[in-house]
């Protein structure tokens, strides 16, 4: 346990839940005594951060990434074969 140290922080808090529930950011205090940063400044940069994360760190499978209708064609081509294959089974 530290004590006596005060840190700024910010919890960029994720609208998708499926990777994480927030993400924690610890400010540096040289950008705070600087002056010249505003707080949306450090909240556009913090997601940033967060999104470049996810972009680069989070690996998709190449069947994640086929367009809706690939789906739904492949979808209607398993149809139509376990229909064909019923009828003389």
């Amino acid at each position: 346990m530290v004590k006596g140290v005060c840190r700024r922080v910010i919890v960029i808090k994720s609208a998708d839940l499926h990777l994480f529930e927030e993400a924690i950011f610890i400010v540096k205090e040289e950008a705070l005594r600087a002056g010249g940063v505003t707080s949306e400044e450090i909240i556009k940069q913090a997601q940033q951060v967060a999104d470049n994360y996810i972009r680069f760190n989070i690996k998709k499978s190449w069947f994640s990434k086929l367009p809706a209708p690939v789906f739904a064609a492949f979808g209607a081509a398993l149809t139509a074969l376990a229909w064909i294959l019923s009828r003389y089974i």
